[in-house]
């Protein structure tokens, strides 16, 4: 069997090619832990233009408690000054990038104070938030939680 440089040509670019699709999927992890850091600070800062920009048009933030907030009501609610976050920690943070979107999964430990009457409240979630590409930037989707 004769086997010249243009049958050869296709196999060695997709076998390079290969090599290089891990590297894009290492860029994009980067990038999502980036707006994922982001996202804890802005919610610990009660940062109502940051979490404006992480956050896609089309949001569903699920709460542990049922609760279900689009975009402008979960920025509302988040940055009403109703609370102050006095602690809040992403831990295990898991993300695993699917195409154009992201999984990522972490252990959410908060602490928060009502500025009304002072009361301490103590959070304990597990977390699930779908972050999705759009253009060049990580949005995210979706966000739901389940207490421990």
């Amino acid at each position: 069997m004769n086997i010249d440089r243009r049958q050869l040509a296709l196999p060695v670019l997709a076998i390079g090619l290969l090599g290089v699709v891990p590297a894009f999927a290492g860029a994009d992890e980067d990038a999502v832990a980036k707006n994922v850091e982001a996202f804890r600070a802005a919610q610990a800062a009660a940062d109502a233009k940051t979490l404006e920009g992480l956050c896609a048009a089309e949001l569903s933030y699920s709460h542990s408690d049922g609760r279900v907030e689009d975009k402008a009501t979960f920025v509302a609610n988040a940055t009403d000054g109703k609370s102050k976050v006095l602690s809040l920690a992403y831990q295990d943070v898991s993300i695993r990038v699917v195409g154009p979107a992201a999984i990522v999964r972490f252990h959410w430990i908060g602490e928060s104070q009502a500025v009304a009457d002072g009361k301490k409240s103590s959070t304990n979630l597990h977390i699930l938030m779908n972050w999705q590409k759009q253009g060049a930037d990580w949005k995210l989707l979706s966000r739901a939680s389940t207490k421990l």
